[in-house]
This record gives structure tokens, sequence and C-alpha cells, in this order.
């Protein structure tokens, strides 16, 4: 048999920036790649854990159940959440949306459920934690939570942007543990950590204690002037004021914030 030897090869070579760009570029891709679906699965997971969480909730609050196995002592609707975690102090409801979670909250440790579940893993969504700084009992109750993109956590939150979805969900449910309670809507804005023009900055999330009349009218005075719309409920000095709080991406270190109250 006879081999020719005068074939050149038909093997492609790459100029050498070619292949220096492809060694680059392929590993980026890899590791970007898992990287995504990496966070992806991870998410799920986490959403998955708190859906279970929520559908254990309903299943106890389901009228259903026999009389006799229906919960009367509103404590003892929460009281295996609580004994599972000490740190749990109420839940969040707001209906037709994905926010439907525990609050926590960590006086002694203000973050401490930033990037933590309800069984304090790690979890980059993190948990609804109330201020360390406010009372559980108080008149006023600021809540934060992240905002995820699939809409988890207070990733909904800013459909509150709309009067149309403020009007069609007016009502924020957030029981403790001894209390149930329904807000309205009061208000909902875009917040920036800078004055606008000469006045003053307002910083929303120093007003852990609202009953002398003074500092009530004045939080609810700057929180109407930066309202986006008027939702026509009234307020007035006794009332209970719950804050929402989440990252908001129209300016660095922006926040939205959704106030309602319970007369």
């Amino acid at each position: 048999m006879v081999v020719n030897m005068t074939k050149k090869s038909r093997r492609k070579k790459f100029p050498l920036w070619q292949s220096i760009v492809l060694a680059i570029c392929v590993p980026t891709f890899c590791i970007s790649t898992f990287l995504f679906f990496n966070d992806f699965f991870q998410y799920r997971a986490e959403d998955h854990a708190n859906i279970e969480l929520s559908r254990k909730i309903r299943e106890i609050r389901s009228d259903s159940k026999p009389a006799a196995e229906k919960v009367t002592d509103k404590f003892a609707e929460y009281e295996a959440l609580w004994a599972l975690n000490h740190d749990f102090a109420g839940w969040l409801f707001i209906e037709d949306t994905k926010i439907d979670y525990p609050v926590m909250h960590t006086p002694d440790d203000p973050e401490y459920y930033l990037h933590r579940a309800f069984d304090r893993s790690d979890a980059s969504s993190g948990s609804l934690f109330a201020d360390a700084a406010y009372s559980m009992d108080g008149d006023s109750l600021l809540i934060y939570g992240h905002h995820m993109k699939d809409n988890s956590m207070f990733g909904s939150l800013t459909d509150y942007q709309s009067y149309e979805f403020a009007r069609e969900h007016p009502v924020i449910h957030f029981d403790t543990l001894t209390e149930e309670r329904d807000y309205e809507v009061l208000a909902a804005f875009y917040w920036d950590p800078v004055p606008r023009q000469e006045n003053a900055l307002f910083h929303y999330y120093e007003y852990p204690e609202l009953s002398s009349p003074e500092i009530f009218e004045e939080y609810i005075r700057q929180v109407k002037s930066y309202a986006l719309y008027d939702t026509g409920v009234s307020t007035a000095c006794g009332d209970k004021i719950l804050t929402l709080s989440t990252c908001s991406y129209h300016t660095n270190n922006g926040r939205f914030v959704v106030v309602a109250v319970s007369h």
C-alpha cells in the first residue's frame, strides 16, 4: 500500500489570537452557565420551602375542618412555627400575590435573616424581617424583604406603583402571634437616599414610635408628599401603621415603600 505523503493536512489552524480568545471565553461561558443554573435551582428550592410553610398555614386555617378541630386561639394557629423557631414573629399576606410569608424579628441581630431562611439555613432570598428598632406590639412596624426577580419575597411589592393594582389589592393582612389585623394601603412611593431640593431627607425607617401627634403628623405628611397617587385613605394619630420596604433599582440604593394603616 502506497501512502501519499504529499497531501497537506486539512486540519484548520486558528490564529494565535483566536486561540487565546477561545481559551478565555469557553471556560467563562461554562462557569457563567453553571452559576446561572446553580442560582436558578437554589432560588427554586428556597421558594419551594416557603410555599410549604404557606401550605401548612392554609391547612390550619381551612374552613373544611370539623368545628371541634378549628383553631380558636390565634397563637395556636402559629404555635407549630414558633416552636420550630422562636424568631418567628408574624405572618404577612397579600391576596393574589406571592407575598405569603412568615416575618422574623431579631432585635439583637438586626439583619440576621437578610440571607437566611426560616430554618436559619443560608438563603440568597433571605426572609421577611421586622426592623430591630420596632416593637411587634407597637403602633408602627417596618418590614423588609428582598426584591427577587422571580417575584418571591417582596419581588411583587413594586406592583403598588400602579394605582390600579393598589385599587384591586387595597388590603394587607398581617398577623402577630397574638393579634390579627388588616391594613389599608395609604401610600406607595419610590425613595432616594438624597434630600429633595433643599428639604431634609425623609428617613422613613426612623419612626418606630408614632404615639406623639406631632411625630405622627410629620410622618404622614412626608409619606403623602412622596406618594405616587392618592388612595383616598385617611388616618389619624392612634392608628396602627405598617411600612413595607424593598430595594428599588431606579437609582443607587433606592427603595420602594408601601405604607398601610389599620384604624
